[in-house]
């Protein structure tokens, strides 16, 4: 079975997508048909620094609302379109 694939808002350029949506929800639908595999790990790995740095409690409503203004901002805010400085894409891709 050939793998999905998405034109990633993050890396502008055609990349192995999500499995599924990430939420069952307009958001997730949204990061499912826009953003990678590998998007979607820099995100996690940004989300674990967020959650530090702000001690935010992952059951509190407005920290869940946070996050989500985050994430929204990460994938599709201005700049979203950029790779991160010093990113080296995975070996064997141009």
């Amino acid at each position: 079975m050939a793998q999905r694939m998405v034109k990633c808002v993050k890396f502008g350029r055609e990349l192995p997508g999500l499995a599924e949506p990430p939420f069952d929800n307009e958001l997730g639908r949204r990061i499912y048909e826009n953003v990678s595999q590998d998007a979607w790990r820099m995100w996690i790995e940004h989300l674990k620094m967020i959650v530090n740095e702000y001690r935010l409690n992952l059951a509190d409503r407005e920290a869940q609302l946070r996050i989500r203004q985050y994430m929204e901002e990460f994938f599709f805010g201005e700049g979203a379109g950029t790779p991160p400085p010093g990113y080296v894409p995975p070996q064997g891709e141009p």
